[in-house]
């Protein structure tokens, strides 16, 4: 058996399994739609904490090997220029310019949604999504810096 079909057929298992696993939780009547959703991303947020943490180790073995003492994991050394620009900053436009909406427009969906919170929480977990992009982005760029994944 080769690698390729060993990877294939746990492909096929691992797939196999979320499709019972999703079959299961929505067939069960007491578990709502926003607890599987809540679950799913407290999944993702632990799987994402593991692997920051497993990188840190890694970037400090690295700057080891490399005879370096210290490696400094600051992620927000952006200066507020950076920030501005990696934002378009908007707000100091006093409009959303790249938008294909008006602001009249963009509160007639947010009022016409379910529940004004629900398009809150979305955002916030938009929002949420975005900044651990950006802290995975900055640290892969320190290993890159630190000649890693060459």
């Amino acid at each position: 058996m080769t690698a390729d079909n060993v990877k294939s057929i746990y492909k096929k298992y691992s797939l196999e399994q979320l499709d019972n696993w999703v079959h299961d939780v929505l067939n069960c009547d007491d578990i709502t739609s926003q607890e599987i959703y809540d679950m799913i991303v407290k999944i993702v947020d632990d799987n994402i904490e593991y692997h920051k943490k497993e990188l840190t180790k890694s970037i400090d073995l690295l700057s080891l090997l490399k005879g370096q003492t210290s490696v400094d994991y600051e992620l927000n050394n952006a200066t507020d220029k950076d920030w501005e620009d990696f934002w378009h900053s908007p707000e100091s436009y006093g409009t959303w310019e790249s938008s294909q909406y008006t602001e009249e427009e963009l509160n007639a969906m947010c009022d016409a949604a379910e529940e004004k919170e629900k398009c809150r929480e979305y955002n916030l977990r938009e929002a949420e999504y975005y900044n651990k992009r950006a802290e995975l982005d900055a640290i892969v760029e320190q290993v890159k810096a630190a000649g890693g994944y060459e």
